[in-house]
């Protein structure tokens, strides 16, 4: 299956994959659920603020190229979403978690994937995150790509395929000075980014399901 998604398709989708793995309870998700979820502002890059219309004509590409459905719920009036992903692609659940944080977060190096995925799926080592980064691009057609190494960056960034190859521009030459020189600040910033972001998405999803949790009564 060839997929050429959008950007605000893949946020939905992500964001679906995501809380089927997070808040199971709370899934599938209604519209107003999945555009909170896309909208986050912990674990998204970049973050987003998507209408209701934008969601909704993702939402309607998606289920035509069979990748979600719509569902309603007995114990619910309200119509909610849920990924049908698993159904097209048959993952492991190792898989689905890296594609995910993908989709979610755009090009990222496997120690940054391990340290994100651990809500949904809990890697041994890099060596773990590394084979199922393999599985995924040795796909038919791939599903992931390593990207060339930025100047003055040690680790390869991978991206998802789902929305066509992925296209990289050249730096200046100055900019590649500033980047060497810059690398060891950038990677302990980028650490202590990743140790706020664990802790903001906790509270997210506490506010999340608190949220979900109250418009069952409105």
């Amino acid at each position: 299956m060839n997929l050429v998604l959008s950007e605000v398709e893949c946020r939905v989708l992500g964001s679906l994959i995501e809380k089927e793995a997070t808040t199971p309870e709370y899934y599938p998700l209604s519209l107003n659920a999945l555009i909170n979820a896309c909208n986050q502002k912990s674990n998204r890059d970049p973050v987003t603020n998507l209408d209701e219309a934008a969601v909704r004509r993702a939402l309607l590409s998606l289920e035509g190229q069979s990748l979600i459905r719509s569902v309603s719920p007995a114990d619910s009036r309200v119509t909610k979403y849920e990924h049908r992903l698993q159904e097209a692609y048959n993952f492991y659940r190792h898989e689905m978690a890296i594609l995910c944080l993908l989709l979610l977060r755009g090009p990222q190096t496997p120690g940054e994937l391990r340290s994100r995925s651990e809500r949904m799926h809990s890697f041994d080592d890099l060596n773990a995150v590394q084979s199922s980064l393999q599985h995924l691009m040795k796909r038919e057609p791939p599903l992931v790509k390593a990207l060339p190494r930025q100047p003055g960056t040690k680790e390869t960034r991978y991206a998802h395929l789902l929305s066509g190859d992925v296209v990289l521009t050249v730096p200046e030459p100055g900019a590649q000075v500033h980047a060497a020189d810059g690398s060891a600040d950038g990677d302990r910033v980028r650490k202590l980014e990743e140790e706020i972001a664990a802790l903001k998405n906790e509270v997210a999803d506490l506010k999340e399901q608190f949220a979900q949790f109250r418009k069952q009564f409105e």
